[in-house]
């Protein structure tokens, strides 16, 4: 917790601890490489004194203060993104190339679109990063061998990107598409149309919920979806249960583990071994703190204003356990940002990931909506000029290396269609 007597050298949140909307804000700032201070209130007169509203339950928290003074109260992330000068409107009425996304495919495809003279905006509708972003250190990246944070390396690609000269539209987020002759047109939730010759999907994928009673309204309040990189400072000697039993669960564990009392890590299988690098499995066995609770699943939430306990059933002996805790964090698997693609013929998976290239070949043909002799490129959908790169396609490798890899080749491909059609 901040020293409320601190100068103001960065963003100020002031909000009471059960609050989604300053977790978001958090999240935000935190994934945006954005310094800040979270100065929870804990009483009503810790709000009037503070933040100068009424009380805890007040409507206009939370409080950011910004470092020229500037104060908002219960701000939206575009008010947030326009304060700190980061929210454009395009500057041009056609790009060459428009990207949907800026995880590290989406932010590798604008380096190299905009580095080799395409006319490149970017799309994102949250912050810069994606889930890698959000990871509190990425220790298998080539050339880190000391590890690198997620945000920062997100930052460093933004600005590398930026100085090339790639345009990148925050807090707009796509809603549909419409493909015309020679054009790829997408339309923003604020009605901006962004026209292009060709598009890359890159639109990653959001951690898939529980499924469980309650879920959304603990949302912030004790739920939390994926690395929680922002929170780890706030689980000091607290009990945190990370469910899931990829990477991104293992980096979280770690991480937490220096904070926290006690990491349990709640996996379905019989052990990590078949979904953890090795080198995350060695550091979590050695790790005193951290325990791994297999064949068990999260299937009841508890709590009022916020969490205040969870029910865990080991599904092997049948048992059930409840344990007290404030902090969950899940990072069970992915569901991709595809539901624009059936009202424009893109074919997806069953699982609505993009189909690209050579998987689009179904008993030795393409689909029957394919309108040219060639055959699609290999990161091309089924729509020509339209491109997918990093999680959100089908068969991707769920690594940060591999997505920028996709980023790269797919600019290389959007050179031959814009060269051939």
């Amino acid at each position: 917790m901040a020293d409320l007597s601190n100068q103001l050298s960065a963003v100020k949140l002031l909000s009471p601890g059960a609050c989604s909307s300053a977790y978001i804000i958090r999240d935000f700032l935190h994934r945006s490489d954005v310094p800040f201070d979270y100065v929870e209130l804990k009483s009503d007169e810790q709000a009037r004194r503070y933040a100068g509203v009424d009380s805890l339950r007040d409507p206009r928290l939370p409080v950011c203060i910004f470092p020229d003074g500037t104060r908002m109260e219960n701000p939206t992330l575009r008010q947030i993104t326009e304060k700190l000068g980061w929210f454009r409107d395009p500057s041009r009425s056609e790009y060459d190339l428009a990207i949907y996304g800026a995880g590290p495919a989406g932010l590798s495809s604008a380096v190299y679109g905009a580095s080799e003279g395409l006319r490149t905006v970017v799309v994102e509708r949250f912050a810069v990063g994606g889930q890698a972003g959000s990871s509190s250190r990425i220790e298998n990246y080539l050339g880190f061998p000391k590890g690198i944070c997620g945000a920062e390396l997100a930052e460093r690609a933004r600005e590398q990107a930026d100085r090339f000269g790639a345009e990148i539209l925050l807090g707009r987020e796509g809603t549909r598409g419409e493909f015309l002759p020679g054009k790829r047109v997408g339309y923003l939730a604020d009605g901006t149309k962004i026209v292009a010759r060709a598009a890359i999907c890159a639109t990653g994928v959001d951690y898939r919920r529980l499924g469980l009673a309650n879920e959304e309204r603990f949302l912030g309040k004790g739920i939390y979806y994926g690395a929680g990189s922002s929170e780890a400072s706030l689980c000091a000697n607290e009990h945190v249960i990370v469910v899931g039993g990829g990477n991104s669960a293992g980096q979280a564990a770690m991480h937490f583990c220096r904070y926290a009392r006690r990491v349990s890590v709640v996996v379905r299988g019989e052990s990590l071994k078949y979904t953890l690098s090795k080198y995350l499995i060695d550091r979590i066995d050695a790790a005193p703190n951290i325990e791994v609770l297999t064949y068990t699943e999260l299937t009841s939430l508890q709590g009022d204003d916020m969490l205040e306990a969870i029910t865990l059933r080991n599904n092997a002996t049948g048992e059930q356990r409840t344990v007290k805790t404030r902090w969950v964090f899940v990072c069970i698997g992915g569901v991709p940002h595809t539901e624009w693609a059936d009202e424009v013929g893109v074919i997806r998976d069953e699982a609505g990931y993009l189909v690209t290239g050579p998987d689009l070949l179904g008993d030795g043909m393409y689909p029957e909506n394919w309108p040219l002799e060639r055959e699609p490129f290999y990161l091309e959908t089924s729509v020509p000029g339209v491109f997918a790169a990093g999680d959100v396609r089908h068969g991707s490798v769920k690594r940060c290396a591999s997505a920028v890899g996709e980023g790269a080749m797919a600019v290389t491909l959007v050179h031959r269609y814009l060269a051939v059609g």
